[in-house]
């Protein structure tokens, strides 16, 4: 199985990772930034030096000239930010090549705030034919690439297939379990985004460990609940791709949405700190996405809805807490 070809889409610090840990072990990979003048920059410097600095490239690690030429593995790891997803697609089907057969994998984590709808959804229905898995977990892309000991879950319908990428992606330092669950893992990776969005802000206003606990534990309730509810099945947010990634963003001082809410409970405004943004924080996009499905089918979803309201409403993080802790009381249920 590592004999074979793996294109990465998408040249993000998670993507460009998996691109330098997978070459190390022997796979021939090809990393493709969607941004030409980036692969250029790559390609000389033998580095991602826009979002992995000093991370030297492994002799194997190919850099793709374009786009069309990296579709032509049969293993393609889709790593473009959520809110990309589409135009991302829309020039891959104008190159009007068969995917029928490959394997596409996505490692982005978010739900596309227009259709709210998951990457595995859009590549399924966008590509006929195409397996498609997911790669989650509790990954920061610097303690990987350190050879700390990591896990994440592979999602795939398929179990042979999915059997043949647990293989593949696994190694002595990243340990990879197969999960049947797509959906669920999937939600799991996404809507951590946002209880890290609170949890940061939190930290912003100055609160402690007793404020973060409780958003956690609060945050996988409702996590869990518009899973369920989606149809995924609840054991699968206990889990690496729900709980554990959970837990690793809402903490992790590396953790760029839990950064962004922490900015923002310090007063900054949303947009600003966007604008100085390199890299995306994709809770900030999926919180919209989140928000509106909990209102369509439904779902209380309280941390959820004072996100969105202090990051797009302008709601003073302060009165969102206050409005948090004011709630009518209830029984501790899902």
């Amino acid at each position: 199985m590592k004999k074979q070809k793996v294109s990465i889409i998408g040249a993000g610090s998670w993507g460009t990772t998996l691109a330098i840990i997978l070459s190390s072990q022997g796979v021939n990979v090809e990393l493709c930034s969607v941004f030409s003048e980036h692969n250029l920059d790559m390609r000389r410097q033998r580095q991602n030096r826009l979002f992995l600095k000093n991370a030297k490239f492994p002799s194997l690690l190919r850099i793709s000239s374009s786009l069309k030429e990296a579709l032509s593995n049969e293993i393609i790891v889709i790593a473009v930010p959520v809110k990309y997803i589409y135009s991302v697609v829309k020039t891959i089907k104008s190159f009007q090549l068969n995917l029928k057969g490959r394997t596409l994998i996505s490692i982005s984590k978010g739900i596309e705030a227009n259709s709210l709808k998951r990457v595995s959804q859009i590549l399924k229905q966008e590509f006929k034919g195409a397996r498609v898995a997911v790669l989650s977990g509790p990954n920061i892309a610097a303690e990987v690439l350190r050879g700390v000991p990591s896990a994440a879950v592979l999602a795939c319908k398929d179990k042979r297939v999915g059997k043949r990428l647990q293989v593949l992606f696994n190694s002595e330092r990243f340990r990879v379990y197969l999960h049947s669950d797509i959906l669920g893992v999937e939600l799991g990776g996404a809507l951590k985004n946002v209880i890290a969005l609170a949890c940061g802000i939190s930290d912003g206003l100055g609160f402690g460990v007793n404020t973060k606990a409780a958003l956690v534990t609060r945050g996988l309730a409702e996590i869990t609940r518009l899973g369920v509810e989606l149809g995924a099945r609840k054991s699968t947010f206990w889990g690496i791709s729900g709980l554990g990634d959970l837990a690793t963003t809402c903490f992790s001082d590396s953790s760029r949405n839990r950064l962004f809410g922490e900015s923002v409970g310090k007063g900054k405004k949303a947009k600003d700190i966007l604008k100085s943004m390199k890299m995306v924080a994709e809770g900030v996009e999926t919180v919209k996405s989140a928000f509106k499905l909990s209102k369509k089918l439904k779902i209380e979803m309280p941390i959820t809805r004072e996100v969105y309201l202090v990051i797009y409403e302008n709601k003073s993080p302060r009165k969102a807490v206050v409005d948090l802790m004011n709630r009518p009381l209830k029984e501790e249920i899902g």
